[in-house]
């Protein structure tokens, strides 16, 4: 399903790109009417606002302040938070388009848009904070979609998440440019899919 381009007029957001129209299509995919949804690091608000009408409540996060603004502009209930940090309750469903190309030192702009592709020297440091405290968020039968890059390495985020006792499995991909976008879907080990 082609989405339109969208532009987000704020300085310092992600634009919305093919990592995002994945996760959007993977969300849409998956979202069921009565699911309480939160997207972490939403950006601009696209998927949010996109996925709005399709389930019960979206919530959405994201650490940059322009972000939050450009997604409340958007009609987006959205808050400032680094992951987790101040959210309370459980969801049915929780997104995440991270920070995920690995970035050497050197290479950090030292602006806000950091956050959004920083994704330290292995590309899992936001990856592997978002899987430490994921379970703790989820509701018995939730589940998380996560991108991430064959960049970030596929093999190690399914490790990691199988260490944090959650399931990890590919539900969509794409080819683009340089890498392989992959979307997992996480859940408990007592999970039912």
């Amino acid at each position: 399903m082609p989405f339109p381009a969208h532009h987000c007029d704020h300085e310092g957001v992600y634009q919305p790109a093919e990592d995002t129209y994945l996760l959007l299509r993977a969300a849409l995919a998956e979202a069921r009417p009565e699911d309480m949804v939160l997207e972490i690091g939403c950006g601009c608000g696209f998927v949010s606002q996109e996925l709005a009408m399709k389930v019960k409540r979206i919530i959405a996060t994201d650490i940059n302040p322009h972000a939050v603004r450009a997604a409340k502009a958007r009609g987006i209930d959205v808050v400032r938070a680094d992951l987790f940090r101040g959210i309370k309750g459980k969801f049915d469903l929780i997104l995440f388009n991270p920070p995920y190309l690995p970035t050497p030192p050197k290479e950090k702009t030292g602006q806000w848009i950091d956050y959004a592709l920083d994704g330290g020297e292995s590309g899992r440091q936001t990856v592997d904070r978002f899987i430490e405290d994921l379970a703790e968020h989820l509701r018995p039968d939730g589940r998380a979609l996560l991108l991430i890059s064959s960049l970030t390495g596929l093999t190690e985020v399914q490790e990691t998440a199988k260490a944090a006792g959650l399931t990890a499995e590919v539900v969509a991909g794409e080819r683009c440019f340089f890498e392989q976008l992959h979307v997992l879907r996480l859940g408990g080990t007592h999970s039912s899919f």
